[in-house]
């Protein structure tokens, strides 16, 4: 009964065990998983473990701090991969400027490029937007990202800009920030925000919920990222993985 939204199972850290890890999710409860890509090493990995689990779904996309691998040539060679059948959005796709690398007007450009993809080939965005909120805005405006649809990935903004993005129509990934101590801006965003415009998300392995936080992050833990959303809204468990399940799969298609 649990979807979750955004994970790396692709990410060298579960090369350990990850063949026994994703096969024992739907006995504990995940229903649905998307794995995401992020950088072009990512794109081909991601769309084997969709073609090799039935409930995997992937997205395509290129990470705003790996833009810079991005040209002409790579860019037609995402658009192909895109087109598999198991491929649900585009992303992650964004702009980071914590970082800060590349440079802001190569991140601009293949934004930008990446979500005409996304309109040529009816795809939503899963959107990566990090201390970029104003720009990241801005150019979701001028693309009418409201026509294609996006989750606003491991939202990490306070309420005025989950305001604009939620009159947006888009969706706000919730993860484990959620059960974190300092994690008041986000409670306060989840508060404010419609159940029906919330999903639940990982980013695993990174960003494990209290109490696992600093361990391994997987979709065995969305339980805690569902149970504080319930608190915060005072709502039923049941209903938080309900209508966020819905969500989900409204979003994706699937």
């Amino acid at each position: 009964m649990i979807f979750e939204t955004h994970a790396h199972y692709e990410d060298e850290a579960f090369d350990i065990d990850r063949e026994e890890l994703l096969g024992s999710l739907q006995e504990q409860g995940i229903d649905y998983v998307v794995d995401v890509s992020s950088g072009i090493k990512t794109v081909d990995k991601v769309l084997a473990l969709a073609e090799k689990y039935p409930f995997i779904y992937g997205t395509v996309g290129i990470h705003p701090g790996d833009s810079m691998e991005l040209n002409e040539e790579r860019f037609l060679w995402l658009k192909e991969r895109a087109k598999h059948p198991k491929n649900v959005a585009i992303g992650e796709i964004g702009l980071d400027y914590y970082w800060d690398t590349p440079d802001r007007e190569t991140q601009k450009i293949w934004f930008e490029r990446q979500m005409e993809l996304a309109r040529e080939l009816k795809l939503p965005l899963i959107i990566h937007s990090r201390d970029a909120a104003n720009d990241t805005f801005r150019m979701m405006k001028d693309a009418k990202a409201e026509t294609i649809g996006a989750i606003i990935h491991c939202f990490g903004y306070g309420v005025e800009q989950a305001k604009q993005y939620l009159n947006m129509g888009f969706y706000l990934g919730i993860g484990g920030v959620i059960t974190f101590t300092n994690g008041k801006k986000l409670k306060e965003v989840v508060d404010y925000a419609p159940l029906e415009q919330l999903v639940l998300e990982t980013d695993c392995p990174y960003l494990a919920p209290v109490p696992h936080r600093g361990k391994r992050n997987s979709s065995l833990y969305l339980s805690y990222v569902a149970q504080e959303i319930a608190r915060i809204k005072n709502i039923d468990y049941d209903t938080v993985l309900k209508v966020t399940e819905e969500n989900a799969k409204r979003f994706y298609q699937i």
